[in-house]
């Protein structure tokens, strides 16, 4: 008798111990599974996105750069390697804008992959043209909603205002942070 009822002891505490594992392991990866994404996501009409983006439009500062702070900029340009210089995003994808050294001066471009220049946007090969250009910027004109500002100029919504040059970016890189 003992010879059958052990037995089906030990399985049923087998089955018991594994369910109970089974069982936790289930709750644990259904409740981590409730934490993605990692934001809440917003269910926002076209209307309702145009209307935040004109709200933060309208909080960017007009406040040129001014000629010190662009003559600054061109100086540390000017000791980055060739193919570096002001890159601000890190990630995969698209990262922005970036002001890069090349051989002939500093161009201006979109940054992939948080390392790879693309085309040239804007070239300037002499600090005159640098300073006399950057002096005159502010976040609003270089985050592309100012028409008047045809470098940086876009009617694209996701393209404005994402990952762009600001003061406190220009700042930082002055100072040495990678921001």
């Amino acid at each position: 008798m003992a010879g059958i009822i052990i037995p089906i002891v030990c399985f049923a505490v087998i089955i018991y111990v594994v369910g109970t594992i089974s069982w936790s392991i289930w709750r644990q990866r259904r409740s981590t599974a409730a934490d993605w994404p990692p934001y809440p996501l917003i269910k926002a009409s076209d209307e309702e996105m145009d209307s935040r983006a004109a709200e933060l439009r309208d909080l960017l500062s007009c406040k040129p750069l001014g000629a010190e702070r662009a003559r600054q900029l061109w100086e540390k340009l000017q000791r980055a390697k060739i193919g570096e210089g002001l890159i601000h995003e890190f990630h995969r994808d698209f990262c922005g804008h970036g002001l890069i050294r090349t051989d002939a001066g500093i161009i201006l471009c979109d940054i992939q992959d948080g390392c790879f220049p693309g085309g040239a946007i804007a070239t300037w090969i002499t600090e005159e043209e640098f300073v006399a250009f950057f002096s005159r910027q502010s976040d609003f004109t270089m985050s592309g909603w100012d028409p008047a500002e045809p470098v940086f100029f876009t009617e694209d919504s996701w393209y404005r205002n994402n990952q762009r040059l600001t003061t406190t970016i220009i700042d930082g890189f002055l100072q040495g942070m990678n921001i």
